[in-house]
């Protein structure tokens, strides 16, 4: 290289360099506000106030009562590469703050004019003035304890960036969507949001994370069942929707680690897997989960606005995810109420057979209503010694059952009364008893008196060739008979009325054929149970004996998800005690 070669390579001046950097941080109005309100909380902030005019484009002002800063503090905050929470590499790796007043506020002042008024305390104040990165004055000024950041012009010096903003609406909106995830993240704090004068947004502080979700969406909230589990170092909290109130669109979906929100699409897919058989295909149930992990085993830092992050040790957070969403889907209140259900309804978790959050693990029968044997002790009793009637071991007979209609099956909680329906039920019993054969061994089988011949088209007839040996592991005993026929020797026998020839062909059209259910299906095993347990489960209409109910009862709880057939309907639903006083006028 020699002194007449051209150079190419400038180092760049510090205003545009810090220029160039904001834009990892502020992407639009609502990256100012995130930012912004993220400080404030920093701060210990109990209320912040976002003011803005033309979606931010113009100005965005935000107010907060938290720890103001001195004025040598003020200054250092504008600074690139200060804050008060990092100290050396390894406090990254511990961080468990938003971040600091230094560490936006540079970027923020490097695109705008930016003007900072804050006190540490009462009358004593500062104020900061810079233009796109550079300082403009410094102000002692009386104000209350706190902070104010006003940045206007955003943009101004880089129409580049300015034309890709979108219309003051849609530019509210996303501030909105920003204020909606840090006001989940901190319930305890009070927001408001106020575009060109007018208030969108006005939540006071709430008491807890189901409150502040009832703030936002009052109906969701009512619709919520609790989460909590623990999967060794990993906690998982939070509230997934009762499947019956899912619907294919409009699902809320917001995660959290250890308080921050993040994007994590196929943790959200995990949960959907956890909502299997409950919901039909394509249904989005909303959720909103809290992961807390140990700091050291999750780096926040590996996206610019830290909206993502990474795991140390994924496969256990999705595992605790999944069953933990799954475990909170078994308990009998994530079945249909009848009535309206209120928010402290919801935060309420019932027991059941798993876990509940805030629960004891405890068994069937603390559910219901039961019947009491008490040993009869005699007419010479009395005197004896014997302890009284009151202290003798109560003998758990099961709860009373009624048949209704031969469509329903009725038991006494100690809630209220929950409502079985015989063939959802049966649905769900054989769904998993199936599966659980598929995975143990061959299913038993009763000779038929007289074998039956069948018949089938010519697609029927391809897919039980193909079929014909998972059939047999259900117990259906098939031999091919030429020219598409085939005799059927032996059949299962889920219950007494069982039409093994009608089920077959049923179940060997609808798998020839397809359908919604066997379609949602991941595995030829899943379509053959589902089609199985639909068909050959007792129908709505058929009577049953009290043996029958009986043990279709304690079937049905045996089950991994009681309250939910294989359709995505829900077999059980719940009338409280609460809900007959309301419609009685007790109330």
């Amino acid at each position: 290289m020699t002194g007449s070669d051209p150079r190419r390579i400038a180092i760049l001046p510090d205003h545009v360099a810090n220029q160039i950097a904001a834009g990892e941080v502020v992407e639009r109005p609502a990256s100012v506000v995130k930012e912004l309100v993220e400080n404030a909380i920093d701060a210990r902030a109990r209320r912040v106030e976002v003011a803005l005019r033309n979606g931010g484009k113009t100005e965005i002002r935000v107010s907060d009562d938290g720890r103001g800063m001195g004025s040598e503090d003020a200054l250092f905050a504008i600074e690139r590469h200060a804050t008060s929470k990092i100290r050396s590499a390894d406090d990254l790796r511990r961080v468990r703050s938003f971040g600091f007043r230094g560490e936006a506020l540079p970027s923020i002042a490097a695109v705008s004019r930016l003007e900072l008024h804050t006190a540490l305390r009462a009358g004593e104040g500062v104020r900061v003035r810079v233009d796109f990165g550079r300082i403009r004055g410094v102000d002692a000024v009386a104000r209350r304890r706190g902070t104010t950041a006003t940045v206007r012009a955003l943009f101004h010096d880089l129409p580049a960036r300015a034309k890709f903003l979108k219309t003051s609406a849609a530019e509210t909106r996303a501030a909105g969507e920003a204020l909606v995830l840090l006001a989940l993240a901190n319930p305890g704090v009070g927001l408001r949001l106020e575009s060109n004068r007018r208030t969108k947004m006005d939540l006071a502080p709430a008491k807890d994370w189901l409150g502040r979700i009832g703030q936002l969406w009052e109906d969701l909230a009512g619709t919520l069942i609790p989460v909590e589990d623990a999967e060794g170092a990993v906690r998982v909290r939070g509230f997934v929707q009762r499947p019956d109130a899912a619907r294919a669109r409009g699902g809320r979906r917001y995660t959290f680690v250890n308080g921050r929100p993040f994007r994590d699409p196929a943790l959200q897919r995990l949960v959907d897997q956890a909502f299997r058989t409950t919901v039909v295909e394509g249904v989005r149930p909303s959720l909103f989960l809290w992961v807390e992990v140990s700091p050291e085993r999750v780096d926040v830092n590996v996206h610019p606005a830290k909206a993502e992050v990474r795991f140390r040790d994924r496969a256990h957070v999705e595992t605790a995810v999944h069953d933990a969403v799954r475990r909170a889907l078994a308990r009998l209140d994530s079945t249909k109420p009848i009535g309206v259900s209120t928010v402290a309804d919801r935060a309420r978790p019932s027991v059941s057979r798993g876990t509940a959050a805030g629960s004891v693990e405890m068994p069937q029968f603390a559910l219901f209503v039961a019947g009491r044997d008490v040993p009869d002790r005699g007419p010479d009793a009395a005197g004896s010694g014997a302890p009284p009637a009151s202290d003798v071991a109560e003998v758990f007979t099961g709860p009373e059952l009624w048949q209704l209609h031969d469509r329903y099956i009725l038991a006494a909680t100690r809630e209220g009364l929950i409502i079985v329906d015989q063939h959802s039920a049966h649905e769900r019993v054989l769904y998993e008893e199936i599966m659980a054969r598929f995975d143990g061994g061959l299913g038993t089988s009763q000779a038929l008196l007289f074998p039956v011949t069948l018949q089938f088209s010519p697609p029927e007839h391809a897919a039980l060739e193909d079929l014909s040996g998972f059939l047999g592991r259900l117990g259906f005993e098939l031999e091919p008979f030429g020219d598409r026929t085939w005799i059927l020797r032996a059949a299962p026998l889920p219950h007494a009325r069982f039409d093994a020839e009608r089920c077959l062909r049923e179940m060997v059209r609808e798998l020839a054929e397809g359908s919604p259910l066997v379609n949602s299906a991941r595995n030829q095993h899943e379509r053959i149970a589902k089609s199985m347990a639909c068909k050959g489960a007792i129908k709505a209409g058929e009577h049953i004996s009290p043996e029958e109910a009986r043990e279709l009862f304690d079937r049905l709880f045996a089950t991994e998800l009681p309250g939910h057939d294989v359709h995505g309907r829900p077999t059980i639903v719940r009338l409280g005690v609460e809900e007959l006083d309301r419609r009685f006028g007790r109330h």
